[in-house]
Parts: C-alpha cells; sequence; structure tokens
C-alpha cells in the first residue's frame, strides 16, 4: 500500500512535468516549422530574385549584342566604300597600264621596223 501510494505521488508530479515537457517540444517543433518555412520562403525570394536577374541580363546582352552588331555592319559599310573605291583606282590604274603598254609595243614595233630598214639599205 505505501508503495502504490508513492506511485500516485511519482505520478502527480510526472503528470505536470511531463505536459511541461510535451508543451516544450510543441514548441521546438512549432519554431523548426517558422524556420522551414522562412528559409523555404528565402530561397524563394532568391529564387524569384536570380530570375528577375537573368531576365534583366538577357534584355541587356540582346540589347548590347544589337548594338555591336549595327556598329559591325557599319564599319563594313565603310570598309566597302574604301575598298571600292581602291578597286576602281586599281581599274583605272590597269586600264592605263594597258594603254602604256600598247604604246610600248606600238613603239617596239616602230623601232623594229626603224632598224630592220637601216640594216637592210644599201651603203
Amino acid at each position: 500500500s505505501s508503495a502504490n501510494r508513492q506511485l500516485m505521488i511519482l505520478e502527480g508530479k510526472a503528470g505536470p512535468y511531463f505536459s511541461s515537457l510535451d508543451s516544450s517540444i510543441d514548441i521546438l517543433k512549432k519554431r523548426a516549422q517558422e524556420l522551414i518555412e522562412n528559409i523555404n520562403e528565402s530561397r524563394q525570394k532568391d529564387h524569384a530574385l536570380m530570375t528577375n536577374f537573368r531576365d534583366s541580363l538577357k534584355i541587356k546582352v540582346s540589347d548590347l549584342t544589337e548594338k555591336l552588331e549595327e556598329r559591325m555592319y557599319q564599319i563594313y559599310n565603310h570598309h566597302n566604300k574604301i575598298i571600292q573605291e581602291k578597286l576602281q583606282e586599281f581599274t583605272q590604274k590597269m586600264a592605263k597600264i594597258i594603254h602604256l603598254e600598247t604604246e610600248l609595243k606600238h613603239v617596239c614595233h616602230t623601232v623594229e621596223t626603224v632598224y630592220k630598214d637601216l640594216c637592210i639599205q644599201p651603203e
């Protein structure tokens, strides 16, 4: 009977202790769940931030690429004009060279003819 009495006293004391412990565990579980939710929210914000950053970067890179391409074509056009001018000058000079070559051949032929005439004539 004395043992039953001590068991009843322990159960009476243990009841509030375990109920307090259960309450503390529930608080810890709730706090852990809140921390997990905060971490998840933070990750979602980070993901949204990175998505916005990526989209913004894509737009900027695209704009820069378009500007670079436009500038490249401007340079091509400028160089094309210079090349065209140089080709035109080259064509004119080649035509002049061909004309001079023809004149030189004519002069050579004339000199040859004169030389032959001089060699053939009696003294």
